[in-house]
């Protein structure tokens, strides 16, 4: 069974938790997982200004997704940052150039998965994974979640991240903040829950 993990990420927030997925889907018997990340559609000199360069050193070693990609895997994680609301337009342009895969029906029932960033608490979390949604069900995908199963979503004493519908971690305004320990052990929950439905739809 083979697990993609395919996400952006700016300053490094969203790398993290897309580690943390794929540890907890490896967890899964069968189960091969690989990271790739969508293509960059920023110039070096834009993310320069952004003072993004030097974080995404941390992460040039994966290697960038192609579209074809999708339709070999039996489950995939998408992580992106938030952008008003929604996912980042470098995934959206990766997403829309997936038609070829929508026209031959390549990920009808397979499983797929998203997590996210925002600057603040309040920043797009849950809208941008429920609008993400959308397009995999468009694809015909078995969208899986983060269930209440995982109680550390539930936890009041803390700020962090994840709801139902999937891991999250707040980054900051500055991107300044890391991912919590809860942030860190959604992700690994989702990883793991998704890559186990997965097996047992191929099982089926």
């Amino acid at each position: 069974m083979k697990v993609l993990v395919v996400f952006y990420s700016m300053y490094g927030h969203i790398y993290r938790m897309a580690e943390a997925v794929a540890e907890g889907a490896r967890e899964v018997e069968g189960a091969e997982v690989e990271l790739k990340q969508v293509p960059e559609t920023l110039s070096e000199d834009i993310l320069k200004k952004m003072g993004a360069l030097e974080a995404r050193k941390s992460f040039s070693h994966i290697p960038v997704a192609a579209v074809p990609d999708l339709g070999t895997a039996d489950a995939v994680f998408f992580g992106t940052p938030t952008r008003f609301g929604n996912m980042c337009g470098q995934m959206r342009q990766f997403l829309d150039a997936t038609g070829s895969l929508w026209a031959k029906g390549a990920l009808v029932g397979k499983v797929g998965s998203v997590f996210t960033s925002s600057g603040t608490p309040h920043g797009g979390q849950e809208s941008t994974i429920l609008s993400f949604h959308t397009t995999l069900l468009h694809h015909g995908m078995v969208i899986t979640g983060l269930p209440y199963t995982f109680t550390g979503q539930t936890r009041t004493d803390m700020v962090s991240g994840c709801s139902p519908y999937g891991a999250s971690t707040i980054a900051g305004g500055k991107g300044d903040l890391n991912p919590t320990e809860i942030d860190l052990a959604g992700a690994r929950f989702q990883g793991r829950y998704g890559a186990t439905i997965a097996a047992k739809l191929a099982r089926a």
